[in-house]
């Protein structure tokens, strides 16, 4: 018993431990500060003394930002859009790496390079080109245009991803199957896609966050303030055109009302998405 309590009193131990609460305090620190400014009026957000506990605490600002009327309407679009392009990416990304995992195709090495050159290429290089195509097929401040181009922006990497999953699945378990009597496209739907769930949640945790959180292409393609997603509708509170002054209580209530859809999100996911990582690691 004594060894036991003194090998988990380790000095190694004790200083990992002591480190690893200075990291998280550090990475939640913006966190609490962003909650706690929310409540907060912006007289005293802008005082020269910092305040860490918010005393005397209200909703004033939640109550200020949700009456502009705009929200929803934000909310409504983001989610539109990012569904809509999460779902084509996933659906695309996992064809294509079925394809380069279990087939050996002509032009295969090709298709692997284009999609490695792809993801090296800088995103604001395409504004023009991209702001063109959709104009000429009248897609500018619309949802579907949006949409295409956060699934091909997102697709690349996704291929990536879901090429380790799929490649860490042996094909002798479908093989195996088949013998049994299922047909290929059985033996798929019952063997093997259920063991890629977990890398799909993963992949889609991924595209879901690239999506939610795209500013500089909605910037450029939806100019229209019905159109607008969550980030660029959180921009309207950083000055306000009356007073040309910030209000950084209202900044901060928006921004906490940005990233309550991806708390809740990561709380549906949280399981697969653990397993899912670690699967990748493992296998890919």
């Amino acid at each position: 018993m004594a060894a036991k309590a003194k090998d988990k009193l380790r000095p190694g131990k004790v200083v990992a431990s002591v480190a690893a609460v200075a990291i998280a305090l550090v990475w939640v620190f913006p966190v609490y500060w962003m909650l706690s400014s929310s409540l907060l009026p912006n007289v005293v957000l802008t005082s020269t003394t910092p305040t860490f506990f918010p005393l005397g605490a209200s909703l004033d600002n939640f109550a200020a930002v949700l009456a502009s009327g705009t929200f929803f309407r934000a909310l409504g679009n983001s989610l539109l859009v990012t569904l809509v392009a999460v779902f084509f990416c996933l659906l695309f990304a996992f064809c294509a790496a079925l394809a380069i995992s279990r087939y050996h195709f002509k032009g295969r090495t090709s298709f692997v390079l284009a999609v490695l050159f792809i993801q090296m290429l800088p995103a604001e290089g395409l504004f023009i080109a991209q702001y063109k195509l959709l104009s000429s097929v009248g897609l500018l401040n619309n949802v579907v245009g949006l949409s295409v181009l956060y699934t091909a922006a997102v697709i690349p990497f996704t291929v990536w991803m879901l090429r380790g999953f799929v490649a860490g699945v042996p094909a002798d378990l479908e093989e195996a199957a088949m013998v049994d009597g299922c047909s290929r496209t059985g033996a798929f739907f019952r063997i093997t896609f259920p063991l890629l769930a977990p890398g799909l949640v993963a992949s889609g945790v991924y595209a879901f966050l690239q999506c939610w959180n795209e500013f500089t292409i909605a910037l450029v393609i939806m100019q229209s303030e019905a159109a607008r997603t969550l980030p660029l509708w959180l921009r309207t509170f950083i000055q306000s055109s009356a007073t040309r002054e910030t209000d950084w209580g209202q900044v901060m209530a928006a921004s906490t009302l940005v990233a309550v859809p991806v708390i809740i999100f990561f709380l549906l996911v949280q399981g697969r998405m653990t397993s899912g990582l670690v699967a990748g690691a493992v296998k890919g």
